[in-house]
């Protein structure tokens, strides 16, 4: 009779895998830079990773770009179409085609330094959280104004490594995500919100009892091209800010009369504001335009179709 082995089963030793997301609209060459830094990511060997981009084009603009990249990159990617415009709707289209324990998202026109998941990574097993955000820096790849620097219009707010974000300081630009926190969401990003989706989410994922952590190290870069540094650009964006502020459940009436009031006092400041110099009325002018966003929202008067709207 045969004696029975000894040795017990195989053990396969499995590592996480993160699936990178990255969501993208007709920018093939901040899409192409995207990807050749994605490539080059650091795992120190306690990951693997893999690439999925979800295409919001119906004519899927991107494909070609991806199977290029694909034929000679050794970073596994996938690519997927989401035909009809809509931020949270191409999010969604992302998170189905994402295989990992992890979920990462950037945005196509910003790059990752080369340690940004490895970074990530680390702070999620450090904290034992449910995800990490960190910071998005502006990158000017020419010289741009001093008033466009200074006035600081790309700059967002940083915190602590560790720091316990809430919900409105939540972002996709630079994150990582335990997957369980969107497996029980049949849509993960609400369609109802024009390009607030993000923070709609983050609120109700702490509703739930995730929690979220900053890194202040691990970084990531947005390209702001010169077209982004028009007053016209910065008046519009200005204008849906403030229109989409309103879509959050947590808004409250002190809120909107905030902006009613704040409205005319940016008003009589702005010519003051201009004697001091670019630096000074710019964002004057930008606050003002955030809060006549939301007031002509409450009126019933689209913005961005408004007479203030800047071509």
């Amino acid at each position: 009779m045969q004696r029975g082995s000894t040795e017990g089963p195989a053990v396969v030793n499995t590592i996480p895998n993160i699936s990178v997301c990255v969501c993208t609209y007709k920018r093939p060459e901040l899409l192409k830079h995207l990807l050749e830094e994605l490539a080059g990511q650091e795992t120190a060997g306690r990951f693997t990773y893999s690439i999925v981009v979800a295409d919001n084009d119906a004519v899927e603009s991107a494909r070609p770009l991806v199977a290029n990249f694909s034929a000679a990159a050794a970073v596994p990617i996938q690519y997927c179409v989401e035909p009809q415009q809509s931020i949270s709707l191409v999010r969604n289209k992302a998170l189905k085609h994402a295989r990992g324990n992890f979920i990462a998202f950037i945005d196509d026109d910003e790059f990752p330094t080369q340690r940004w998941l490895l970074t990530l990574f680390e702070a999620s097993q450090k904290y034992g959280v449910d995800g990490v955000l960190g910071p998005v820096l502006p990158h000017f790849d020419k010289a741009a104004p001093e008033w466009v620097i200074r006035g600081g219009f790309y700059h967002r707010p940083t915190y602590p490594t560790g720091f316990v974000i809430s919900w409105n300081q939540g972002r996709t630009g630079n994150v990582l995500l335990k997957k369980r926190v969107i497996e029980a969401e049949e849509q993960p990003f609400d369609p109802a919100f024009h390009r607030a989706s993000d923070q709609d989410f983050f609120r109700r994922m702490i509703d739930k009892g995730f929690v979220f952590v900053w890194c202040n190290e691990a970084v990531a870069y947005e390209v702001v091209p010169p077209s982004r540094w028009r007053r016209a650009f910065m008046i519009k964006r200005a204008l849906l800010r403030g229109r989409n502020s309103l879509q959050h459940p947590t808004v409250r009436s002190r809120s909107i009369v905030k902006s009613f009031i704040a409205v005319p006092a940016y008003a009589v400041a702005l010519p003051f504001s201009l004697v001091l110099g670019q630096r000074w009325f710019m964002p004057c002018l930008i606050k003002f335009f955030d809060h006549l966003g939301k007031v002509l929202t409450v009126m019933g008067i689209n913005p961005i179709k408004s007479p203030f709207a800047v071509d």
